[in-house]
Protein backbone atom coordinates (compact mmCIF):
# COMPACT_ATOMS: atom_id res chain seq x y z
CA UNK A 1 0.00 0.00 0.00
CA UNK A 2 2.83 2.39 0.93
CA UNK A 3 4.50 1.76 -2.42
CA UNK A 4 1.36 2.92 -4.23
CA UNK A 5 1.34 6.24 -2.34
CA UNK A 6 4.88 7.31 -3.24
CA UNK A 7 3.81 9.47 -6.21
CA UNK A 8 0.55 10.59 -4.63
CA UNK A 9 0.14 14.31 -3.83
CA UNK A 10 -2.70 16.31 -2.35
CA UNK A 11 -3.09 20.08 -2.98
CA UNK A 12 -2.84 22.22 0.15
CA UNK A 13 -5.57 24.82 0.62
CA UNK A 14 -3.46 26.85 3.05
CA UNK A 15 -1.45 29.82 1.72
CA UNK A 16 2.34 29.94 1.87
CA UNK A 17 2.05 32.62 4.55
CA UNK A 18 -0.28 30.39 6.56
CA UNK A 19 2.12 27.46 6.28
CA UNK A 20 4.98 29.69 7.38
CA UNK A 21 3.00 30.80 10.43
CA UNK A 22 2.20 27.18 11.30
CA UNK A 23 5.91 26.28 11.06
CA UNK A 24 6.89 29.12 13.38
CA UNK A 25 4.17 28.21 15.88
CA UNK A 26 5.28 24.56 15.94
CA UNK A 27 9.01 25.56 15.80
CA UNK A 28 9.44 23.55 12.59
CA UNK A 29 12.25 24.54 10.25
CA UNK A 30 11.56 24.59 6.50
CA UNK A 31 14.00 25.66 3.77
CA UNK A 32 11.26 26.16 1.16
CA UNK A 33 9.40 28.58 3.43
CA UNK A 34 12.56 30.30 4.60
CA UNK A 35 12.08 29.25 8.22
CA UNK A 36 15.41 28.30 9.83
CA UNK A 37 17.03 28.16 13.25
CA UNK A 38 18.06 31.82 13.08
CA UNK A 39 14.61 33.24 12.34
CA UNK A 40 12.15 30.66 13.61
CA UNK A 41 11.19 33.03 16.44
CA UNK A 42 10.85 36.11 14.19
CA UNK A 43 7.37 37.41 13.43
CA UNK A 44 6.39 40.09 10.91
CA UNK A 45 4.18 43.03 11.86
CA UNK A 46 1.33 43.37 9.35
CA UNK A 47 -0.10 46.58 10.79
CA UNK A 48 -0.67 48.45 14.06
CA UNK A 49 -4.18 48.57 15.52
CA UNK A 50 -4.03 50.61 18.73
CA UNK A 51 -1.77 52.66 20.97
CA UNK A 52 -1.32 53.48 24.64
CA UNK A 53 1.40 54.88 26.83
CA UNK A 54 2.46 54.98 30.43
CA UNK A 55 4.84 57.37 32.15
CA UNK A 56 7.83 55.33 31.06
CA UNK A 57 6.86 53.42 27.92
CA UNK A 58 4.73 53.31 24.73
CA UNK A 59 2.83 50.24 23.56
CA UNK A 60 1.23 49.20 20.25
CA UNK A 61 -1.43 46.58 19.57
CA UNK A 62 0.13 44.48 16.80
CA UNK A 63 -1.58 42.49 14.05
CA UNK A 64 0.91 39.77 13.12
CA UNK A 65 1.21 38.72 9.50
CA UNK A 66 -0.35 35.30 8.76
CA UNK A 67 -2.02 35.16 12.18
CA UNK A 68 -5.69 35.85 13.01
CA UNK A 69 -6.65 39.03 14.85
CA UNK A 70 -7.41 36.92 17.89
CA UNK A 71 -3.61 36.54 18.21
CA UNK A 72 -2.99 40.31 18.31
CA UNK A 73 -0.69 41.32 21.17
CA UNK A 74 0.36 44.51 22.94
CA UNK A 75 4.07 45.09 22.42
CA UNK A 76 6.41 47.76 23.81
CA UNK A 77 7.81 50.11 21.20
CA UNK A 78 11.37 49.02 21.98
CA UNK A 79 10.57 45.47 20.78
CA UNK A 80 9.26 46.54 17.38
CA UNK A 81 11.31 47.09 14.24
CA UNK A 82 8.71 48.64 11.93
CA UNK A 83 9.49 52.35 11.76
CA UNK A 84 7.55 52.90 8.50
CA UNK A 85 4.40 51.32 9.93
CA UNK A 86 4.74 53.41 13.09
CA UNK A 87 5.14 56.61 11.05
CA UNK A 88 2.09 55.76 8.96
CA UNK A 89 0.09 54.90 12.10
CA UNK A 90 0.85 58.25 13.72
CA UNK A 91 0.05 60.19 10.53
CA UNK A 92 -3.35 58.50 10.45
CA UNK A 93 -3.76 59.13 14.18
CA UNK A 94 -2.97 62.84 13.79
CA UNK A 95 -5.49 63.09 10.95
CA UNK A 96 -8.31 61.49 12.90
CA UNK A 97 -7.52 63.55 16.02
CA UNK A 98 -7.72 66.74 13.93
CA UNK A 99 -11.10 65.65 12.62
CA UNK A 100 -12.21 65.32 16.26
CA UNK A 101 -10.64 68.74 17.02
CA UNK A 102 -8.14 67.22 19.38
CA UNK A 103 -4.47 68.20 19.45
CA UNK A 104 -2.73 65.97 21.93
CA UNK A 105 -2.31 62.21 21.65
CA UNK A 106 -4.16 60.65 24.63
CA UNK A 107 -2.63 58.05 26.91
CA UNK A 108 -5.22 55.59 25.63
CA UNK A 109 -7.15 55.76 22.35
CA UNK A 110 -10.93 55.73 22.22
CA UNK A 111 -12.43 52.54 20.83
CA UNK A 112 -13.89 54.50 17.89
CA UNK A 113 -10.48 55.93 16.94
CA UNK A 114 -8.70 52.58 17.31
CA UNK A 115 -11.37 50.94 15.13
CA UNK A 116 -10.92 53.59 12.41
CA UNK A 117 -7.14 53.16 12.44
CA UNK A 118 -7.55 49.40 12.05
CA UNK A 119 -9.94 49.85 9.12
CA UNK A 120 -7.53 52.31 7.52
CA UNK A 121 -4.65 49.85 7.83
CA UNK A 122 -6.77 47.05 6.34
CA UNK A 123 -7.79 49.36 3.49
CA UNK A 124 -4.15 50.03 2.63
CA UNK A 125 -3.44 46.31 2.52
CA UNK A 126 -6.42 45.70 0.22
CA UNK A 127 -5.42 48.55 -2.08
CA UNK A 128 -1.82 47.29 -2.15
CA UNK A 129 -3.00 43.81 -3.13
CA UNK A 130 -5.20 45.31 -5.85
CA UNK A 131 -2.29 47.46 -7.06
CA UNK A 132 -0.06 44.38 -7.23
CA UNK A 133 -2.76 42.51 -9.17
CA UNK A 134 -3.18 45.37 -11.67
CA UNK A 135 0.55 45.50 -12.30
CA UNK A 136 0.73 41.74 -12.80
CA UNK A 137 -2.18 41.95 -15.26
CA UNK A 138 -1.14 44.97 -17.34
CA UNK A 139 0.85 44.46 -20.55
CA UNK A 140 2.05 48.06 -20.88
CA UNK A 141 5.25 49.69 -19.56
CA UNK A 142 3.48 52.32 -17.45
CA UNK A 143 2.99 51.25 -13.84
CA UNK A 144 -0.26 51.63 -11.90
CA UNK A 145 -0.48 52.95 -8.36
CA UNK A 146 -3.55 53.09 -6.11
CA UNK A 147 -4.27 55.36 -3.15
CA UNK A 148 -7.23 56.46 -1.06
CA UNK A 149 -6.62 59.13 1.57
CA UNK A 150 -10.24 60.33 1.58
CA UNK A 151 -12.41 57.55 3.00
CA UNK A 152 -12.51 53.79 3.61
CA UNK A 153 -13.70 52.65 0.17
CA UNK A 154 -11.68 49.72 -1.13
CA UNK A 155 -11.13 48.29 -4.62
CA UNK A 156 -14.20 48.24 -6.88
CA UNK A 157 -16.19 45.03 -6.90
CA UNK A 158 -17.03 43.12 -10.09
CA UNK A 159 -14.35 44.85 -12.14
CA UNK A 160 -11.76 42.96 -14.21
CA UNK A 161 -8.70 44.72 -15.63
CA UNK A 162 -8.17 43.89 -19.33
CA UNK A 163 -5.59 45.08 -21.85
CA UNK A 164 -7.61 44.69 -25.06
CA UNK A 165 -11.22 44.82 -26.18
CA UNK A 166 -13.38 41.99 -24.85
CA UNK A 167 -15.53 40.96 -27.80
CA UNK A 168 -19.18 40.41 -26.96
CA UNK A 169 -21.42 37.65 -28.23
CA UNK A 170 -22.10 37.69 -31.98
CA UNK A 171 -19.37 40.23 -32.80
CA UNK A 172 -16.43 39.33 -35.07
CA UNK A 173 -13.24 41.38 -35.46
CA UNK A 174 -11.97 41.23 -39.05
CA UNK A 175 -8.18 41.36 -38.99
CA UNK A 176 -6.28 43.28 -41.65
CA UNK A 177 -5.07 41.14 -44.55
CA UNK A 178 -2.20 43.31 -45.84
CA UNK A 179 0.45 45.67 -44.50
CA UNK A 180 2.80 48.31 -45.85
CA UNK A 181 6.13 47.51 -47.54
CA UNK A 182 7.98 50.58 -46.27
CA UNK A 183 11.53 50.43 -44.98
CA UNK A 184 11.11 53.85 -43.37
CA UNK A 185 7.44 54.70 -42.96
CA UNK A 186 8.04 58.37 -42.13
CA UNK A 187 10.83 59.39 -44.54
CA UNK A 188 10.13 56.98 -47.41
CA UNK A 189 6.51 55.84 -47.23
CA UNK A 190 5.51 53.47 -50.03
CA UNK A 191 2.14 54.53 -51.48
CA UNK A 192 1.62 56.69 -48.43
CA UNK A 193 2.18 53.78 -46.02
CA UNK A 194 -0.87 52.52 -44.09
CA UNK A 195 -2.53 55.97 -43.82
CA UNK A 196 -2.05 56.54 -47.58
CA UNK A 197 -3.77 53.25 -48.40
CA UNK A 198 -6.88 54.73 -46.74
CA UNK A 199 -6.36 58.14 -48.38
CA UNK A 200 -5.22 59.78 -45.13
CA UNK A 201 -1.96 61.41 -44.01
CA UNK A 202 0.56 60.22 -41.41
CA UNK A 203 -0.82 61.05 -37.98
CA UNK A 204 2.41 61.41 -35.98
CA UNK A 205 5.54 63.55 -36.08
CA UNK A 206 9.03 62.18 -35.48
CA UNK A 207 8.48 62.36 -31.70
CA UNK A 208 5.32 60.27 -31.80
CA UNK A 209 3.03 63.24 -31.12
CA UNK A 210 -0.27 63.41 -32.98
CA UNK A 211 -0.38 66.17 -35.60
CA UNK A 212 -3.80 65.74 -37.18
CA UNK A 213 -7.01 67.38 -36.01
CA UNK A 214 -9.52 65.54 -33.80
CA UNK A 215 -12.11 63.81 -35.95
CA UNK A 216 -9.60 62.51 -38.48
CA UNK A 217 -8.80 58.78 -38.20
CA UNK A 218 -5.37 57.37 -37.40
CA UNK A 219 -4.08 54.35 -39.34
CA UNK A 220 -1.08 52.74 -37.67
CA UNK A 221 1.17 50.08 -39.13
CA UNK A 222 0.00 46.59 -38.24
CA UNK A 223 1.24 43.05 -37.67
CA UNK A 224 1.55 42.41 -41.42
CA UNK A 225 3.69 45.46 -42.18
CA UNK A 226 7.34 45.16 -43.20
CA UNK A 227 8.50 47.81 -40.73
CA UNK A 228 9.74 46.84 -37.28
CA UNK A 229 8.48 47.59 -33.76
CA UNK A 230 10.42 50.87 -33.65
CA UNK A 231 8.45 52.32 -36.55
CA UNK A 232 7.25 55.85 -35.75
CA UNK A 233 3.79 54.90 -37.00
CA UNK A 234 3.34 52.52 -34.07
CA UNK A 235 2.22 54.54 -31.04
CA UNK A 236 -1.12 53.47 -29.59
CA UNK A 237 -0.28 49.77 -30.00
CA UNK A 238 2.71 50.19 -27.64
CA UNK A 239 0.34 50.85 -24.76
CA UNK A 240 0.51 53.18 -21.78
CA UNK A 241 4.01 54.60 -21.32
CA UNK A 242 3.48 56.70 -18.17
CA UNK A 243 3.10 55.81 -14.50
CA UNK A 244 -0.48 56.55 -13.47
CA UNK A 245 -2.27 56.61 -10.13
CA UNK A 246 -5.87 55.67 -9.36
CA UNK A 247 -6.91 57.89 -6.46
CA UNK A 248 -10.06 58.78 -4.53
CA UNK A 249 -11.20 62.35 -5.24
CA UNK A 250 -12.08 64.70 -2.40
CA UNK A 251 -15.09 66.38 -4.01
CA UNK A 252 -17.44 63.44 -4.46
CA UNK A 253 -16.42 62.43 -8.01
CA UNK A 254 -15.46 58.92 -6.92
CA UNK A 255 -12.18 57.48 -8.19
CA UNK A 256 -9.98 59.46 -10.54
CA UNK A 257 -6.67 59.06 -12.38
CA UNK A 258 -3.62 61.30 -12.16
CA UNK A 259 -0.34 61.17 -14.03
CA UNK A 260 2.80 60.68 -11.96
CA UNK A 261 5.00 61.95 -14.79
CA UNK A 262 5.11 65.01 -17.02
CA UNK A 263 3.28 64.45 -20.33
CA UNK A 264 3.94 66.62 -23.37
CA UNK A 265 1.19 68.07 -25.53
CA UNK A 266 -0.35 65.80 -28.22
CA UNK A 267 1.06 62.66 -26.59
CA UNK A 268 -0.75 59.32 -26.44
CA UNK A 269 -1.79 58.56 -22.86
CA UNK A 270 -4.18 55.59 -22.83
CA UNK A 271 -6.95 53.73 -24.66
CA UNK A 272 -10.55 53.50 -23.57
CA UNK A 273 -11.03 49.73 -23.33
CA UNK A 274 -14.00 47.59 -22.43
CA UNK A 275 -16.43 45.01 -23.76
CA UNK A 276 -17.69 45.54 -27.31
CA UNK A 277 -21.47 45.09 -27.46
CA UNK A 278 -24.22 45.92 -29.93
CA UNK A 279 -26.28 49.07 -29.51
CA UNK A 280 -29.31 46.90 -28.74
CA UNK A 281 -27.42 45.26 -25.88
CA UNK A 282 -26.22 48.71 -24.78
CA UNK A 283 -29.84 49.84 -24.59
CA UNK A 284 -30.71 46.86 -22.40
CA UNK A 285 -27.70 47.33 -20.12
CA UNK A 286 -28.31 51.07 -19.94
CA UNK A 287 -31.63 50.52 -18.21
CA UNK A 288 -29.96 48.13 -15.75
CA UNK A 289 -27.17 50.64 -15.06
CA UNK A 290 -29.80 53.34 -14.53
CA UNK A 291 -31.22 51.38 -11.63
CA UNK A 292 -27.71 50.84 -10.25
CA UNK A 293 -26.85 54.52 -10.64
CA UNK A 294 -23.81 54.22 -12.94
CA UNK A 295 -22.80 53.38 -16.49
CA UNK A 296 -19.69 53.37 -18.68
CA UNK A 297 -21.02 53.14 -22.25
CA UNK A 298 -19.07 54.68 -25.13
CA UNK A 299 -20.59 54.70 -28.63
CA UNK A 300 -18.43 53.61 -31.57
CA UNK A 301 -20.09 55.58 -34.35
CA UNK A 302 -17.20 56.56 -36.60
CA UNK A 303 -19.09 55.15 -39.58
CA UNK A 304 -22.42 54.02 -38.18
CA UNK A 305 -23.95 53.58 -34.74
CA UNK A 306 -23.74 49.78 -34.46
CA UNK A 307 -21.41 49.01 -31.55
CA UNK A 308 -20.76 50.34 -28.06
CA UNK A 309 -17.88 49.86 -25.61
CA UNK A 310 -19.02 48.97 -22.11
CA UNK A 311 -16.26 49.40 -19.49
CA UNK A 312 -18.47 48.86 -16.45
CA UNK A 313 -17.12 45.42 -15.51
CA UNK A 314 -14.24 44.89 -17.96
CA UNK A 315 -11.82 47.70 -18.71
CA UNK A 316 -8.45 49.28 -18.11
CA UNK A 317 -7.39 52.36 -16.12
CA UNK A 318 -9.53 54.62 -18.34
CA UNK A 319 -12.52 53.20 -16.43
CA UNK A 320 -11.58 55.59 -13.62
CA UNK A 321 -10.94 58.78 -15.66
CA UNK A 322 -13.36 61.56 -14.73
CA UNK A 323 -15.15 64.15 -16.85
CA UNK A 324 -14.14 67.78 -17.17
CA UNK A 325 -15.60 70.61 -19.24
CA UNK A 326 -11.98 71.77 -19.67
CA UNK A 327 -10.24 68.41 -20.23
CA UNK A 328 -6.59 67.61 -20.86
CA UNK A 329 -7.33 64.50 -22.98
CA UNK A 330 -8.90 64.22 -26.45
CA UNK A 331 -10.31 61.18 -28.25
CA UNK A 332 -8.99 59.92 -31.59
CA UNK A 333 -10.19 56.93 -33.63
CA UNK A 334 -7.32 54.52 -34.31
CA UNK A 335 -7.17 51.53 -36.68
CA UNK A 336 -4.40 48.95 -36.42
CA UNK A 337 -5.06 45.25 -36.97
CA UNK A 338 -8.84 45.57 -37.26
CA UNK A 339 -10.11 46.79 -40.65
CA UNK A 340 -13.78 47.16 -39.64
CA UNK A 341 -14.32 50.93 -39.51
CA UNK A 342 -17.28 50.36 -37.23
CA UNK A 343 -14.82 49.21 -34.53
CA UNK A 344 -12.07 51.81 -34.05
CA UNK A 345 -9.80 51.78 -31.03
CA UNK A 346 -10.48 54.77 -28.78
CA UNK A 347 -7.20 56.54 -28.02
CA UNK A 348 -6.83 59.43 -25.59
CA UNK A 349 -4.13 62.02 -26.39
CA UNK A 350 -3.08 65.01 -24.29
CA UNK A 351 -4.49 68.36 -25.44
CA UNK A 352 -1.75 70.28 -23.60
CA UNK A 353 1.26 69.67 -21.40
CA UNK A 354 0.19 67.78 -18.26
CA UNK A 355 2.08 68.26 -15.00
CA UNK A 356 3.19 65.36 -12.83
CA UNK A 357 0.47 64.88 -10.22
CA UNK A 358 -2.27 66.44 -12.36
CA UNK A 359 -5.60 64.63 -12.77
CA UNK A 360 -6.41 63.25 -16.22
CA UNK A 361 -9.84 64.09 -17.63
CA UNK A 362 -11.77 64.12 -20.88
CA UNK A 363 -15.08 65.62 -21.92
CA UNK A 364 -17.87 63.04 -21.78
CA UNK A 365 -19.84 65.31 -24.15
CA UNK A 366 -16.97 66.13 -26.49
CA UNK A 367 -17.51 68.14 -29.66
CA UNK A 368 -15.25 67.17 -32.56
CA UNK A 369 -14.05 69.70 -35.11
CA UNK A 370 -16.05 69.30 -38.35
CA UNK A 371 -13.32 67.34 -40.16
CA UNK A 372 -15.32 64.14 -40.39
CA UNK A 373 -19.08 64.14 -40.12
CA UNK A 374 -18.84 60.91 -38.12
CA UNK A 375 -16.74 60.61 -34.98
CA UNK A 376 -16.36 58.58 -31.85
CA UNK A 377 -18.28 60.20 -29.00
CA UNK A 378 -19.34 59.46 -25.51
CA UNK A 379 -22.88 58.19 -25.30
CA UNK A 380 -25.29 60.23 -23.22
CA UNK A 381 -25.26 57.19 -21.01
CA UNK A 382 -21.74 57.82 -19.72
CA UNK A 383 -22.13 58.98 -16.15
CA UNK A 384 -19.80 60.95 -13.90
CA UNK A 385 -18.86 59.21 -10.66
CA UNK A 386 -21.94 57.01 -10.60
CA UNK A 387 -24.54 59.61 -11.59
CA UNK A 388 -27.60 58.05 -13.29
CA UNK A 389 -28.15 58.24 -17.03
CA UNK A 390 -29.53 56.23 -19.94
CA UNK A 391 -28.34 55.45 -23.49
CA UNK A 392 -31.52 56.46 -25.26
CA UNK A 393 -32.88 59.30 -23.13
CA UNK A 394 -31.39 62.58 -21.94
CA UNK A 395 -31.18 63.04 -18.20
CA UNK A 396 -30.15 66.34 -16.65
CA UNK A 397 -26.96 65.45 -14.79
CA UNK A 398 -25.15 68.05 -12.71
CA UNK A 399 -21.45 68.46 -13.50
CA UNK A 400 -18.94 68.56 -10.64
CA UNK A 401 -15.72 69.07 -12.63
CA UNK A 402 -15.06 72.46 -11.00
CA UNK A 403 -13.38 74.02 -14.06
CA UNK A 404 -13.76 77.72 -14.86
CA UNK A 405 -15.57 76.83 -18.08
CA UNK A 406 -17.92 74.29 -16.46
CA UNK A 407 -21.21 73.90 -18.34
CA UNK A 408 -22.95 73.08 -15.02
CA UNK A 409 -24.66 70.04 -16.52
CA UNK A 410 -23.22 67.00 -18.27
CA UNK A 411 -26.35 66.14 -20.25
Amino acid sequence: MAENLKDCSVPCKMSWEGLEAQCRTARIKCDQLGVNRANVNDYEVEFLCDYKKTKVEEFYLVKWKSFPESDNTWEPKRNLKCSKLMKRFHLDLEEVLRSHKRRCVPKKLDREIASYLTQKAKLRLNLQRWQDHLNLTRNHPGRIFVTNEVDLEGPPKNFTYINNYKVGQGIVLNEVAVGCECKNCVEEPVNGCCPGASLHRMAYNDKGQVRIRPGQPIYECNSRCSCGPDCLNRVVQKGIQFDLCIFKTENGRGWGVRSLQHIKKNTFVMEYIGEIITTDEAERRGHVYDRQGSTYLFDLDYVEDVYTVDAAHHGNISHFVNHSCNPNLQVFNVFIDNIDERLPRIALFSTRAIRAGEELTFDYKMQMDPVDTESTKMDSSFSQAGLPSSPKKRIRVECRCGSDTCRKYLF
